[in-house]
């Protein structure tokens, strides 16, 4: 939910904000893509929930694409239209957490073989090292950012 931090860590943000449209938060993201392809980008709004299930504390964050028309498509920069994201959070009762995430998105464009391949032997595992890393260092970035 921090896109600040989420710069700071995510090597692959190129841009990342959230402005308000029509009293709704829309957030705009850029993706890097590697040369020659074109960069990807997303706007879309998300929601969080809290719930408690039997004493149980759950976050929820539902994300999904839209389109708004103060944030037009930019030249070069490949809009992703069709994206949805479903985020279940949960402590495991000890120092943990477990996560539930559905996630799709169709980035539009030719993607080759390659990137493919890449992206599921390595590059999302590398992506959940490096959020696992984020999560673990969050408490630290926020003592940081207070002072």
């Amino acid at each position: 939910m921090d896109l600040k931090y989420r710069k700071s860590w995510d090597g692959y943000v190129k841009e990342l904000s959230e402005k308000v449209y029509d009293g709704k938060p829309v957030i705009y993201w850029e993706v890097k893509y590697p040369f020659p392809m074109a960069n990807r980008d997303y706007v879309y709004v998300r929601e969080r929930r809290d719930l408690d299930v039997d004493g149980r504390k759950i976050w929820v964050i539902l994300a999904k694409s839209a389109s708004v028309a103060q944030q037009p498509e930019k030249s070069g920069v490949i809009r992703v239209h069709d994206y949805k994201q479903s985020l279940a959070i949960e402590s495991d009762g000890g120092s943990g957490i477990k996560v539930f995430m559905n996630y799709f998105d169709n980035p539009g464009g030719s993607i080759p073989s390659w990137l493919i391949n890449w992206a599921a032997k390595s590059g999302v595992p590398s992506f959940i090292t490096d959020l696992q890393k984020a999560c673990n260092n969050y408490a630290s970035y926020c003592k940081q950012v207070k002072t």
